[in-house]
């Protein structure tokens, strides 16, 4: 039997019901429809319902859906909304459903029906929050219609405070905008996968996620919203911290054997009191390790005085390093200490040693050999304890034997030699430095670049760095000028970079379209590259692929990739004169 309120007798206590006729005037209107919009029936019986809920931009949308399925005698079902009641502003995730009564010509009005969502679904919910991710969901205009428990933990949110929020106020994750992960899912119509992204939870803490995002359909195909799941990865994030910590020395990152080796003799180096004299290409981070090796010692909160010692003129560089008194030339209008004096108990890093001229060489190894030093126009030397570590990017055997560099001086800081090897002879270190500057220029710049694509890496693993680490490091620092997205990808990088299929993609002056290749056809094409520049050395080739010894002999044997040289000495009995001095090459290489 129906009361004052309509149907509240036939209908579930949970639903908001109510009734309009063909004119869209309520009809009834029960009492959960009274709690929920907070208003009484009899104040809105009669009245058409964009009098009633026209001021809630929420019922635009539903009813712009509405209003044509009913007119049409069509049932809409389950659409997602969130709406607050108008009387205590609490947000409730709804499930609108419209029934139309049938009429004599066309429907004579229509139920409409609003589930909770939460109290519809309380077996889902109870599945739903004892999985270890957080889920969440989003109806088309972005604010949140469920969330999870685990959603609350990860977050800080409660379900509560975060239903009815758009998600951006929830999350301020580092996607958001046009790279928003539901939102490409939503405007793709697919899913996206393992994104590695951060988010602030509600205290400020950035907490690095992983997240997969979905659209979500009704039973008619159209996207009524989306989905995402997230997952807390500050454990594994902390353990790829310690992965890269263990192929640290302080801040040198590396994972190569020479280096690693470097690694293991540091310590030692940095509690003896030798002079220490590191060689290396421009960029190889010279200054790092010397660095390193004062941090590791004893004069760690001593001063470091580093000194580029061909950067200064010859005549200046005298001064610079020992001082002057006042009257030692004409501007020396007062005593200024030099370079020793503030080093005076720490250490002194001279940097492009080999650019000294001779007379600076003779009052250096005169500090080397008694301790002691004349700042120009003194009377009296002067004594000093200073730790004296040099590098040079130069040949010093191949200057001493040409007369140019000081043989003595040479053995007095070839004391204990370091080599540092070359970027290019150490490739696999290449992905965790760039992990390091993307962290680095990451804190620096405010920025939330989480990481690279594999495109791209591949085109940085195809370089050979004439500028060794330092350009590695201006190459990512250039790529965050042009990223807007969470990660690098090819066209980020600079100009001169060119990708393999670019290099191999052959002239066409015709103008016509080259025929695509498959995926099998392009993975075969790239691993019979790399065999050739790395003439089919295998371990140097997969250490270039970063793949296995097994998967690049699988490879091999499933695309019948054959060494030239190989088949040349195999179809070859008899070779002639010509062919020896290609073999002999051949096995000279492979040894």
């Amino acid at each position: 039997m129906a009361d004052s309120t309509g149907i509240a007798g036939n209908s579930n206590e949970q639903d908001a019901v109510f009734t309009v006729n063909a004119q869209w005037e309520i009809s009834s209107f029960n009492r959960a429809a009274e709690h929920l919009f907070g208003l009484k029936a009899k104040k809105v019986l009669g009245k058409k319902c964009h009098d009633v809920f026209g001021t809630d931009s929420r019922f635009k949308e539903l009813f712009s859906t509405l209003c044509p399925a009913v007119a049409a005698g069509k049932m809409v079902t389950d659409f997602n909304l969130v709406m607050k009641n108008l009387q205590t502003g609490e947000p409730a995730a709804l499930l609108a459903t419209a029934v139309p009564i049938p009429g004599n010509e066309h429907p004579a009005g229509a139920i409409i029906t609003f589930r909770d969502a939460a109290h519809s679904t309380v077996f889902s919910r109870l599945i739903i929050d004892s999985i270890a991710d957080g889920v969440f969901t989003v109806d088309r205009s972005w604010q949140i219609t469920s969330f999870n428990l685990a959603a609350e933990n990860i977050t800080g949110w409660k379900r509560q405070d975060a239903i009815g929020r758009f998600c951006g106020e929830v999350f301020h994750s580092s996607i958001c905008g046009r790279n928003c992960a539901i939102a490409q899912s939503l405007y793709g119509g697919k899913p996206v996968s393992n994104r590695s992204i951060t988010i602030g939870n509600k205290n400020g803490r950035r907490v690095p996620i992983s997240i997969c995002a979905a659209p979500l359909t009704d039973h008619e195909g159209n996207i009524i919203g989306g989905v995402e799941t997230f997952r807390d990865i500050s454990d594994i994030t902390m353990l790829q911290k310690k992965i890269t910590k263990s192929y640290s020395f302080n801040a040198i990152i590396s994972k190569s054997a020479a280096m690693q080796q470097i690694f293991s003799i540091l310590p030692e180096i940095a509690r003896s009191r030798s002079n220490v004299l590191l060689l290396g290409e421009s960029g190889t981070g010279k200054e790092l390790v010397a660095r390193a090796i004062v941090h590791a010692g004893d004069r760690r909160e001593q001063p470091f005085v580093a000194v580029n010692c061909g950067a200064l003129p010859a005549t200046l560089l005298e001064s610079e390093l020992f001082g002057y008194k006042a009257g030692a030339f004409t501007d020396a209008k007062k005593d200024r200490p030099g370079r020793f004096a503030a080093a005076e108990g720490g250490t002194l890093f001279l940097d492009e040693i080999g650019d000294i001229p001779n007379s600076v060489q003779v009052k250096l190894l005169r500090v080397l050999q008694n301790r002691e030093y004349e700042p120009l126009g003194a009377s009296a030397p002067i004594r000093t304890d200073v730790r004296i570590i040099t590098a040079t990017n130069r040949d010093l055997q191949a200057m001493v034997n040409k007369g140019t560099f000081r043989e003595d001086l040479f053995y007095r800081l070839n004391v204990v030699r370091i080599n540092l090897p070359p970027l290019r002879e150490r490739m696999e270190d290449v992905p965790l430095l760039i992990d390091h500057f993307i962290r680095q220029y990451s804190t620096q710049q405010h920025r939330d670049i989480v990481g690279i694509s594999n495109q791209a890496l591949a085109i940085l693993m195809h370089y050979d760095y004439p500028g060794n680490i330092r350009e590695l490091e201006n190459i990512i620092e250039y790529a965050f000028i042009l990223c807007e997205k969470d990660c690098i990808e090819p066209e980020h990088l600079p100009d001169t970079f060119i990708t393999p299929q670019q290099e191999q993609a052959p002239s066409n002056p015709k103008g016509t379209a080259a025929e695509p290749k498959t995926l099998e056809e392009m993975e075969k094409q790239t691993i019979y590259d790399a065999l050739e520049r790395n003439n089919w050395k295998r371990m140097a080739t997969c250490r270039e692929l970063g793949i296995s010894k097994d998967t690049l002999r699988r490879k091999i044997g499933r695309f019948n990739l054959k060494n030239p040289l190989e088949q040349k000495m195999t179809n070859t009995s008899a070779p002639s004169a010509e062919d020896l001095p290609v073999k002999k090459q051949h096995h000279t290489q492979e040894r």
